[in-house]
């Protein structure tokens, strides 16, 4: 049109012609936005949209046309994949219905009690059922009889439901039950095409993986065999703690979870209880699924440095020791005696001293490391947020990993309401045994007693370093580093921060308290540094090299027996 303007020629016809290409391209433009060709029926999204690999617009090779609607099947498949909906992309109704009474199952939790097996009215059904009797009470009390038009249309939607229903009901009744071999012989897909309604529903659940990281993505499978034939799916689930819902995919007969694990420990990942409705939407049954349960394990925190104590081992390793040995590093010469290697020879000395002169080399030694974590309470700084037990792994799972990675041997104690603990060992294995033995570590607090627990020997060997994990917040962790000093073991006390309480202002006895919290803490430390015991403060979020930096002036010793 405006080219037919501008130019001042051409006739009414090419103007048409112009202004119906230009519209086309704009419906399919919009068309291609949306991800659907112009004229498709909308189809209630069951779960997050996402995008088909193939069928994405802008792609080449293929008209219009080919940009579609991503079906069940590729929405199930993004699910299982982790992708779902984007941060800031909001839902659609369902599954935002879906999300929040999950929310509120996992706040509150679900009936203790397991659902019942038999079949009941949908709220649909009661919603029709009662718009429909209180119209006909109202017309047979006035006499208005303009008012049974009002039940006419839920009358009608039950009829048109119930006879599917009923007779399905009916070809399933006259038929021989299912045996337990054909309703597992399909995920989700009934017997029988001719069957009624289910006399059997049973779940399987599948989760992968088994094993993550925090931050890392859970994907749960939750299908539903059945018997019969069945309409949908209404899930509501309760998650475990330390989980967080992402996304929920819902099909016919299955259900896709992403949850992600937000904290270390071995979490149950929750229960899951779904509504199945029959072929025709007015009864349904509840049936009950346990997730399982999952490890995840902690980030370690960024560690390099490796301090090593006065004496070590006698074993091979990268850690330099005073004594004359076959290592690498040369740390001083001296007079050659018959049988020594030529290559070894320091020809500057020799020149200078007029004899001949070997190099002196230092003996390189495997450290041990013990690794002592505070279990006897979990502070949560309400400032970050943080909880000090949270920490502790973390800072003592990254610094068994650089001991490991330097060849060292490392073992783990945990002190707390049952003690827990492994010996020294080497190797990439080693590092999650130590940490799966003490991911249900948070549970031993509701056995901890009033005494501190007294260590075994093989948990200690001769000459080890201890690093001390705590928070500093209970008596007890001071008569268990008291012990470890008599056995002579070399003690690195890692002070991890457990937030001090707020107080509110205008509170005399708050503030009275606070200062009573502290100069408890400055006490306990001062006693640990009078008996020669180093304490170093780890702060949450930094790196432990912060910490240990000044550990390597000089080597840790302990106290002579």
């Amino acid at each position: 049109m405006n080219a037919v303007r501008t130019g001042g020629r051409g006739t009414a016809g090419d103007a048409t012609a112009a202004r119906a290409r230009r519209l086309a391209a704009q419906a399919g433009a919009v068309a291609g936005a949306h991800g659907a060709p112009s004229g498709a029926r909308p189809v209630r999204a069951l779960a997050a949209t996402v995008p088909e690999p193939h069928s994405r617009p802008g792609a080449t090779g293929g008209p219009a046309a080919d940009v579609r609607r991503p079906g069940l099947r590729t929405r199930l498949t993004a699910a299982a994949h982790g992708s779902g909906p984007q941060p800031g992309q909001v839902p659609d109704p369902v599954t935002a219905r879906i999300l929040a009474r999950s929310t509120r199952a996992t706040r509150h939790g679900l009936p203790q009690q397991p659902p019942s097996p038999h079949w009941r009215l949908t709220d649909r059904t009661l919603r029709l059922l009662t718009v429909a009797a209180a119209a006909t009470a109202g017309a047979l009390a006035t006499g208005h009889a303009w008012l049974l038009a009002l039940a006419a249309a839920p009358a009608v939607l039950l009829v048109l439901a119930a006879p599917s229903t009923a007779s399905r009901s009916r070809a399933g009744s006259g038929s021989a039950p299912a045996s337990d071999s054909d309703s597992d012989s399909g995920s989700g897909s009934a017997s029988d095409s001719g069957a009624g309604r289910p006399t059997r529903l049973t779940t399987t659940v599948a989760t992968e993986p088994r094993r993550c990281s925090e931050g890392e993505r859970i994907t749960v499978r939750v299908d539903v065999r059945h018997d019969g034939t069945i309409g949908g799916l209404d899930p509501v689930i309760a998650l475990g703690p330390g989980l967080d819902l992402e996304s929920v995919a819902v099909g016919p007969a299955v259900l896709v979870l992403t949850v992600r694990a937000d904290r270390w420990g071995r979490w149950a990942l929750g229960t899951v209880d779904i509504d199945v409705s029959d072929a025709g939407g007015l009864t349904c049954r509840t049936v009950r699924a346990e997730l399982g349960e999952v490890d995840v394990f902690p980030v370690p925190t960024a560690t390099r440095l490796t301090p090593v104590p006065v004496r070590l081992p006698e074993r091979i390793g990268e850690h330099t020791t005073a004594h004359e040995g076959s290592g690498v590093e040369v740390v001083g010469v001296r007079p050659y005696v018959p049988g020594e290697r030529q290559r070894r020879i320091h020809w500057p000395s020799t020149t200078r001293r007029g004899s001949v002169q070997i190099n002196q080399f230092a003996a390189e030694r495997a450290a041990d490391a013990i690794v002592l974590l505070d279990a006897l309470g979990d502070f949560h700084d309400t400032a970050t947020g943080s909880s000090s037990l949270d920490e502790s792994l973390r800072a003592a799972t990254g610094l068994t990993r650089a001991y490991l990675r330097r060849h060292d041997r490392v073992g783990l104690v945990a002190v707390g309401g049952q003690l827990r603990w492994l010996t020294a060992d080497t190797g990439a294995r080693h590092l999650h045994r130590m940490v799966e033995s003490v991911l249900e570590v948070r549970r031993d607090r509701a056995l901890r007693g009033s005494a501190a627990p007294r260590l075994p020997l093989p948990a200690l060997p001769r000459h080890a370093l201890v690093y001390a994990f705590t928070p500093l917040a209970d008596q007890r962790i001071l008569e268990v580093l008291g012990r470890i000093g008599e056995r002579g073991n070399p003690l690195v006390v890692v002070e991890v921060p457990a937030g001090e309480p707020t107080v509110e202002p205008g509170d005399e006895i708050g503030a009275v308290a606070l200062r009573l919290w502290r100069a408890e803490r400055d006490a306990m430390r001062r006693a640990l540094r009078n008996r020669g015991v180093p304490v170093v403060r780890h702060a949450p979020g930094e790196a432990l090299d912060l910490a240990l930096a000044p550990l390597l002036r000089r080597r840790i010793g302990g106290r002579s027996r």
